[in-house]
């Protein structure tokens, strides 16, 4: 597999590039090469998870060498393994439903080629970051994916997406300042910048502790900030309902887990440590985040910004679970950032179809659209049943097992106020079904139609992923789930999660 590992990248900036050569030719073209990029992407993540594949390459075929103080990583070096394999499984799935819904949600006249680089730009600046083994890559292609992101929420250039666009542009500089100072940190105190040497300095004691807690401090800003973690989630409830639906699916299910979940999962055991103190950082944001997003979203009447907030709610599980420093804590928070990705995406598409029915995304200028698109809200109501963690869809379980962890940990209290957002989480969504799908049918709406099937199949198709996961999910928790991970963490608490990695990475080039 190590061969094909630069396809993940190379796939989305070839179609990228090609969509630019056909911007005057064959503009109609564009679509049609994002979806056969998605497609591609696709089928290589599902081969990878079907066969458990891992592996190393090295750039230039550089590898790993040896000098008179040990071996060192040259070049770059692309990584493979259970959590970045899961994640690229996510982004193709997420970004296959995408690329389809945009097929008819976009009109010609939108220039469509310039928007299908911008998407595919995005896509491999994810794909790029998952499988960086060192920082500094990490994070080029985090600036990447960020900067598409940006041209992707100014995309409709009216005055609110061009502000939205601006604070997120801001924003982003001010973490992506954050991170790279943490890398430079490291860098002065180590001379490395693979994150196999840097473990192996960090664990050897050759980095003193000032530099290491300065480190991780800037890389939990910078990381919390991609994630929108509250208190840095102020670009996100402007950024979402400004970009395009497909777009909005791809920053929430996508963009604030491989930026921001996967990187401080990435980084943060295998470079700098997680010991009791950041823990307890992570902790708090991810409590702030949980219910500071969930009370957040009740004061709102657009259906996408009420979105935006859960996400940020969401990211609060996910952290919070994390922080448990158990193997059970991290296997549910990455389960539920997963499932997060795959409702999500489904309820932002779903609001861009019914923001083309209603012509609006105002719950109260709807109601009663179930009678005329039925298809539409079938997908929304199993997209909200998923998010409010109603069984079987895969959110009940996510969010069962966080529980779990911890009460397993020794949390009660934390238990306790995950269990309350909870619930305040599925009030928001009895809410939006009510107002959106059932009720009397405004006047105005008598003439509403179905959006065409590209639209609502690939949100359907969503939405059946999540019932099949939930089904489903002690399989997942043993397979996929619980191989991303033993990545991070190990069943017995101890190192033997760094080491795996730090021992691929050494032992798959030539010395």
């Amino acid at each position: 597999m190590e061969r094909f590992l630069p396809l993940f990248t190379a796939v989305p900036l070839l179609a990228g590039f090609a969509c630019l050569l056909l911007k005057r030719a064959a503009p109609r073209a564009a679509p049609a090469l994002s979806v056969a990029s998605m497609a591609t992407l696709l089928l290589l993540a599902s081969a990878a998870a079907i066969r458990g594949e891992e592996g190393v390459a090295f750039a230039g075929g550089w590898g790993v060498r040896s000098s008179g103080e040990g071996s060192f990583v040259a070049g770059i070096a692309l990584v493979l393994d259970g959590l970045s394999r899961l994640f690229l499984l996510l982004v193709a799935v997420v970004g296959t439903a995408s690329a389809v819904f945009a097929l008819r949600y976009l009109a010609p006249e939108e220039g469509l080629p310039l928007f299908h680089v911008l998407f595919n730009l995005l896509v491999a600046g994810m794909n790029g970051a998952l499988l960086a083994g060192d920082l500094f890559n990490l994070y080029v292609f985090l600036e990447v994916a960020s900067l598409a992101s940006v041209g992707l929420v100014a995309w409709r250039t009216g005055g609110a997406e061009v502000e939205a666009a601006l604070k997120y542009l801001v924003l982003g500089t001010l973490s992506s300042a954050a991170i790279l100072l943490g890398i430079t940190v490291l860098y002065a105190a180590t001379g490395f910048l693979n994150m196999a040497d840097l473990s192996v300095a960090v664990s050897g004691g050759a980095v003193p502790r000032v530099p290491l807690l300065l480190a991780a401090g800037l890389f939990v800003a910078g990381f919390g900030m991609k994630t929108a973690a509250m208190p840095f989630h102020a670009w996100l409830p402007d950024a979402h309902p400004s970009a395009p639906a497909p777009i909005s699916a791809m920053l929430s299910g996508l963009l604030i887990k491989t930026l921001g979940i996967y990187a401080l999962l990435r980084v943060l055991p295998v470079v700098t440590g997680m010991d009791g103190d950041l823990r307890a950082v992570l902790t708090a944001l991810g409590l702030l985040s949980m219910w500071g997003g969930v009370l957040l979203a009740q004061a709102q009447d657009d259906l996408k910004r009420i979105l935006a907030y859960h996400s940020v709610s969401q990211m609060g599980y996910v952290l919070v679970a994390v922080a448990c420093g158990t193997w059970l804590g991290v296997a549910a928070g990455i389960f539920h950032a997963v499932n997060h990705g795959l409702f999500k995406s489904a309820l932002f598409l779903s609001s861009g179809s019914l923001e083309r029915v209603a012509g609006t995304r105002r719950l109260s200028g709807m109601g009663g659209l179930f009678r005329r698109a039925p298809a539409t809200s079938a997908g929304l109501l199993g997209a909200c049943l998923s998010i409010s963690g109603v069984p079987p869809f895969n959110g009940f379980w996510s969010k069962l097992l966080i529980l779990v962890a911890l009460l397993s940990a020794g949390q009660p209290a934390m238990a306790g106020l995950a269990a309350g957002a909870a619930l305040m989480t599925l009030v928001t969504f009895v809410k939006v079904q009510r107002k959106a799908l059932f009720g009397p049918l405004p006047a105005r709406l008598e003439g509403a139609r179905e959006v065409p099937a590209s639209m609502f199949l690939p949100v359907l198709a969503l939405v059946l992923l999540c019932l099949a996961s939930g089904l489903l999910w002690p399989a997942g928790v043993d397979g996929l789930v619980g191989s991303a991970a033993d990545a991070v963490a190990s069943p017995d608490g101890g190192p033997g999660a760094v080491r795996a990695y730090v021992e691929r990475v050494h032992g798959g080039g030539p010395r």
